[in-house]
Protein backbone atom coordinates (compact mmCIF):
# COMPACT_ATOMS: atom_id res chain seq x y z
CA UNK A 1 0.00 0.00 0.00
CA UNK A 2 1.69 3.15 -1.39
CA UNK A 3 2.25 6.27 0.99
CA UNK A 4 1.10 8.85 -1.63
CA UNK A 5 2.47 9.61 -5.21
CA UNK A 6 0.89 11.40 -8.46
CA UNK A 7 -1.70 9.88 -9.77
CA UNK A 8 -3.25 10.92 -13.36
CA UNK A 9 -6.96 10.98 -14.31
CA UNK A 10 -7.64 11.32 -17.82
CA UNK A 11 -11.05 13.29 -18.45
CA UNK A 12 -13.27 12.92 -21.50
CA UNK A 13 -14.24 15.75 -23.56
CA UNK A 14 -17.68 15.96 -21.71
CA UNK A 15 -15.83 17.28 -18.57
CA UNK A 16 -13.03 19.17 -19.38
CA UNK A 17 -14.26 22.56 -19.35
CA UNK A 18 -14.37 21.62 -15.71
CA UNK A 19 -10.75 21.23 -15.13
CA UNK A 20 -9.52 24.07 -17.21
CA UNK A 21 -10.18 22.08 -20.42
CA UNK A 22 -7.26 20.03 -18.87
CA UNK A 23 -7.67 16.09 -21.23
CA UNK A 24 -5.37 14.71 -18.18
CA UNK A 25 -5.15 16.15 -14.49
CA UNK A 26 -1.77 14.98 -12.65
CA UNK A 27 -2.92 14.98 -8.89
CA UNK A 28 -0.27 14.76 -5.82
CA UNK A 29 -1.70 12.91 -3.57
CA UNK A 30 -0.78 12.96 0.77
CA UNK A 31 -0.92 9.64 2.86
CA UNK A 32 -2.95 6.38 1.45
CA UNK A 33 -3.55 6.64 -2.02
CA UNK A 34 -6.94 5.02 -3.22
CA UNK A 35 -9.52 6.77 -5.75
CA UNK A 36 -11.07 8.05 -2.57
CA UNK A 37 -8.04 10.20 -2.06
CA UNK A 38 -7.94 11.13 -5.35
CA UNK A 39 -11.05 12.36 -5.41
CA UNK A 40 -10.29 14.28 -2.92
CA UNK A 41 -7.46 15.99 -4.27
CA UNK A 42 -9.54 16.54 -7.91
CA UNK A 43 -11.47 18.30 -5.30
CA UNK A 44 -9.65 20.38 -4.50
CA UNK A 45 -8.14 21.69 -7.70
CA UNK A 46 -11.47 21.51 -9.83
CA UNK A 47 -14.30 21.44 -7.18
CA UNK A 48 -17.26 21.75 -10.05
CA UNK A 49 -15.56 18.28 -11.68
CA UNK A 50 -16.39 16.47 -8.37
CA UNK A 51 -19.76 17.09 -8.71
CA UNK A 52 -20.02 15.61 -11.73
CA UNK A 53 -18.63 12.63 -10.67
CA UNK A 54 -19.70 12.07 -7.65
CA UNK A 55 -23.02 12.37 -5.38
CA UNK A 56 -23.81 14.19 -2.06
CA UNK A 57 -23.31 10.92 -0.09
CA UNK A 58 -19.40 10.89 -2.26
CA UNK A 59 -20.22 7.83 -3.82
CA UNK A 60 -19.84 7.52 -7.97
CA UNK A 61 -22.53 8.31 -10.37
CA UNK A 62 -24.32 5.49 -12.16
CA UNK A 63 -23.88 7.01 -15.24
CA UNK A 64 -19.82 7.60 -14.40
CA UNK A 65 -17.18 4.63 -15.02
CA UNK A 66 -13.68 5.01 -13.34
CA UNK A 67 -10.88 2.86 -15.00
CA UNK A 68 -7.68 1.12 -13.79
CA UNK A 69 -6.17 -0.07 -16.56
CA UNK A 70 -8.54 -2.40 -18.09
CA UNK A 71 -10.73 -2.60 -14.34
CA UNK A 72 -13.23 -0.98 -13.62
CA UNK A 73 -13.11 0.02 -10.18
CA UNK A 74 -16.70 -1.19 -9.68
CA UNK A 75 -15.59 -4.81 -9.60
CA UNK A 76 -12.14 -3.81 -7.97
CA UNK A 77 -12.73 -1.73 -4.16
CA UNK A 78 -14.63 1.25 -5.50
CA UNK A 79 -13.52 4.37 -4.02
CA UNK A 80 -11.30 2.42 -1.74
CA UNK A 81 -9.28 0.50 -4.75
CA UNK A 82 -5.56 0.85 -4.09
CA UNK A 83 -3.40 2.77 -6.20
CA UNK A 84 0.59 2.67 -6.83
CA UNK A 85 2.28 6.24 -7.62
CA UNK A 86 1.97 6.82 -11.48
CA UNK A 87 -1.13 4.63 -11.89
CA UNK A 88 -3.70 6.53 -14.26
CA UNK A 89 -7.36 6.41 -13.93
CA UNK A 90 -9.50 6.99 -16.71
CA UNK A 91 -13.54 8.53 -16.33
CA UNK A 92 -15.64 7.53 -18.47
CA UNK A 93 -19.72 8.36 -18.92
CA UNK A 94 -21.57 5.44 -19.46
CA UNK A 95 -23.20 5.71 -23.14
CA UNK A 96 -26.89 4.81 -23.27
CA UNK A 97 -28.21 3.56 -26.48
CA UNK A 98 -30.10 0.54 -27.71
Amino acid sequence: MADGGTIAVRLPTVLRPFAGGAERVELEVDGELTVAAVFAALEAQHPALRRRLTDEQGAIRRHVNIYLGNDNIRDLSGLQTQLTPGDELLVLPSVAGG
